[in-house]
């Protein structure tokens, strides 16, 4: 299954993984022939999905966790010659528009009609329709990962040493790991939250050390809010690292 954004919705791409005997997976974008396939979807065959793990919608940055999915055949890059023609379905899913005039408030009135934003997938696979656009969010993650490399340690690479790139990314790779499990120990939020967040609020911590009695104590400050975040995460590694002596 090769799976991509719409800047890997290409005939040549489609047309190299279907001579390898690979499915496609690849979001269209927004193009007249596209627009028109998705206008021909039928009201009754909208399917109502209501996602457990709400996800960041591509266009607008906002948390989607309900939403409405239909499919349509399609044959792709039918304007390109008959050889890198692909034939295969749309998998759409389609979201309410946020309208400023809905909110309750005095003097602002409703929408007349639903508007509707459109996401469309160009499937090859044999999958079942909701199967298939569960398995094309997943290529999200590994994406969002990269993100979140570039704005830490991976903004430093690539340097002109192979060897030294490969240790960085090693290393990169350590610290992003026990980040994500330091945020997973802290609490809900953090389990979320990006290894920049991670870092600002329960590694880069406001704090003084203080020996008395052989014993260091973390001074925190006053009204820190991620005091219990980090009492939380301390409490977790402490159990951890203390295990009961084994019998002899």
């Amino acid at each position: 299954m090769v799976r991509g954004d719409s800047k890997f919705y290409t005939a040549e791409l489609a047309a190299a993984a279907r001579r390898a005997g690979a499915y496609v997976s690849l979001t269209t974008g927004s193009n007249p022939s596209v627009n028109a396939a998705i206008a021909t979807i039928l009201e009754e065959e909208w399917a109502p999905i209501h996602y457990p793990d709400a996800f960041v919608d591509p266009d607008t940055g906002e948390l989607v966790s309900d939403a409405e999915v239909a499919q349509i055949p399609y044959v792709a890059f039918a304007g390109k010659p008959k050889r890198l023609h692909a034939e295969g379905r749309l998998v759409v899913r389609r979201v309410k528009r946020r309208s400023p005039a809905t909110g309750g408030a005095r003097g602002q009135q409703g929408e007349l009609f639903d508007v509707w934003r459109h996401h469309a997938v160009f499937i090859t696979s044999p999958f079942q329709m909701l199967q298939a656009e569960a398995d094309h969010r997943g290529h999200a993650i590994i994406e969002q990962v990269i993100a979140d490399g570039k704005g830490s340690a991976l903004a430093h690479l690539p340097s002109s040493s192979f060897s030294s790139n490969a240790a960085w990314a090693t290393l990169w790779a350590i610290a992003h790991n026990l980040t994500r499990a330091a945020g997973i120990l802290a609490g809900t939020f953090h389990a979320k939250a990006t290894t920049a967040t991670i870092r600002a609020h329960l590694v880069n911590v406001p704090a003084r050390l203080a020996r008395r009695a052989r014993r260091l104590t973390l001074h925190l400050p006053e009204r820190w809010p991620w005091q219990a975040a980090f009492e939380q995460l301390h409490a977790a590694v402490g159990a951890l690292l203390i295990r009961p002596s084994c019998p002899a």
